[in-house]
């Protein structure tokens, strides 16, 4: 078992930088074994953040979690999010209540906003504190929030107590560096970054390929190693086979060079200009 990097939240608290991600898990009752197999070997190895949601295979997702854990509960970080379309104070509320249920546990570690929704961000963040000041959850953060929407929050009462925004970032997806990145790093505010690969679709490109020859690695493990690097990133890729989570976690020790660098930034050049916030 390794001991994986952490960086640490506002508060204080430490998180893995590297992480395992459950989007799509829970969709096919033949493909579940091997998603709770994964997970497991995952933790096995020493991956212990494990990102889930409420919207992940309505919910089965967040089983599935539960029974990869299963009596290694104190060992894990486990995040979760609640929907938007149930993020009013009651609502948040119930639906935490769900999700603790599903995951089999009496607390989740960071519990996130899944995206912007119609209920003001003052009942949202009301039922945020109650839950920490409860104990049902640890800490709270949102997710795909882009800037204007992380200014609103910061100036909203409670608004400064965010732990995360969880968005989506990969090299294919470099817009949050012009401006969401650096107000969040300002602020000391991690980002957490989905669909590292791209949900595999930038594999095929001939540069990844070309760096990840010189390191005898695969353009995944060049492509999460990218992410990784950076301070204040935490990295959640989807990992549905052991093979899969070995293949990832290896990603830990690929040290890409100056030249690499140099060489990804041409194919996938950083942003000049603010971008819409990508979503998936």
């Amino acid at each position: 078992m390794r001991t994986i990097p952490t960086i640490s939240l506002p508060s204080g608290a430490a998180i893995p930088v590297f992480g395992l991600g459950t989007w799509r898990m829970g969709e096919s009752a033949h493909r579940r074994a091997d998603e709770v197999a994964a997970l497991a070997h995952g933790l096995s190895l020493g991956i212990t953040l494990i990102d889930t949601a409420e919207m992940y295979g309505d919910g089965e997702a967040e089983r599935i979690v539960a029974d990869a854990v299963g009596a290694r509960r104190d060992e894990v970080f486990i995040v979760s999010k609640v929907l938007p379309e149930n993020s009013s104070r009651r609502g948040t509320l119930a639906a935490c209540e769900r999700s603790l249920k599903r995951l089999k546990t009496d607390r989740i570690d960071l519990y996130l906003l899944h995206w912007r929704g119609s209920p003001p961000l003052q009942e949202t963040l009301a039922a945020f504190e109650a839950l920490v000041a409860a104990g049902k959850i640890r800490h709270w953060g949102i997710s795909n929030f882009d800037i204007g929407e992380m200014r609103e929050l910061w100036e909203t009462a409670g608004g400064q107590a965010i732990a995360t925004n969880q968005v989506l970032y990969n090299l294919t997806r470099r817009g949050i560096e012009f401006d969401l990145m650096p107000w969040c790093q300002a602020r000391r505010i991690p980002i957490m970054a989905y669909s590292p690969i791209e949900q595999g679709r930038m594999l095929d490109h001939a540069t990844l390929r070309e760096v990840a020859a010189r390191h005898d690695a695969t353009p995944a493990q060049v492509a999460l190693a990218w992410l990784t690097r950076q301070d204040g990133v935490v990295t959640i890729p989807k990992a549905s086979t052991r093979a899969h989570v070995e293949e990832d976690l290896a990603a830990l020790d690929l040290r890409l060079t100056r030249e690499d660098l140099a060489t990804l930034d041409r194919a996938f050049p950083p942003p000049k200009k603010p971008q819409p916030l990508d979503m998936l």
